[in-house]
């Protein structure tokens, strides 16, 4: 019997280890992904023309040994398979520590969390109800909410961000991705046994605050230039 349950528990242990790899892995796609996808968007500071040209060269990279837009196909399905893997692994997760924690155990963990580790789970799901807005607003709907064309990426842009309750959207999002991207970044880095001293520890925090900067900062520069008019047809 006790050696039946030692069993049961490693294998749970070993799923457990399984599991924040795959969101560590799937993590640091993502954080890939939103690097290029912010360069990408600060080429609206160039003005309309160089913004149309970044957009249209992604569709033609790889021609003519891939399809038109073949690349780009090729990264949304490494991004949907790693949407997948990580809200599934983070589901997952969540409902292991749910059964296994007291309510004793719990207020405790509280009051020594920071406060970003605390919203993975609401900024997760915020983060998940923006990239389907996102994706219906700029990729597979297309919705200019001013009832504008929507065939000119650059001029959809600023038509979307020109209207002030759909820039507010964009930053709430943007400021649950810091949040999330600080403590990813350190969970990831936890995972991945890169935080085995104290210095490594700092130098993880350190970067996870760097990186959640970088990204919510560079993605919040547009919007907030288009409302204010700088960035205009």
């Amino acid at each position: 019997m006790a050696t039946t349950t030692l069993v049961k528990g490693a294998r749970s242990t070993r799923s457990t280890i399984a599991l924040k790899l795959l969101m560590a892995v799937s993590g640091i796609i993502f954080i890939g992904f939103v690097l290029l996808h912010m360069y990408g968007n600060l080429k609206a500071f160039a003005g309309h023309d160089a913004y149309n040209e970044y957009a249209e060269h992604l569709r033609t990279i790889g021609e003519p040994m891939l399809p038109h837009s073949g690349l780009l196909w090729v990264i949304r399905l490494v991004l949907i398979v790693a949407l997948v893997v990580h809200v599934y692994s983070a589901a997952a997760l969540w409902k292991r520590a749910k059964r296994a924690r007291t309510v004793r155990y719990q207020v405790k963990k509280n009051l020594a969390s920071s406060f970003s580790s605390r919203m993975m789970r609401w900024g997760g799901l915020t983060l998940l109800l923006f990239i389907i807005w996102h994706l219906l607003n700029f990729t597979v709907g297309k919705v200019n909410v001013q009832g504008g064309p929507t065939n000119d990426p650059y001029n959809l842009l600023v038509d979307s961000f020109d209207t002030w309750w759909l820039t507010l959207i964009y930053l709430v999002a943007m400021a649950a991705l810091g949040l999330h991207l600080h403590h990813g970044v350190w969970s990831s880095a936890q995972t991945l046994g890169l935080t085995n001293n104290a210095k490594a520890r700092r130098n993880a925090k350190g970067l996870g605050w760097i990186i959640a900067v970088l990204i919510a900062g560079g993605f919040s520069l547009v919007p907030i230039f288009v409302l204010v008019g700088v960035i205009s047809k």
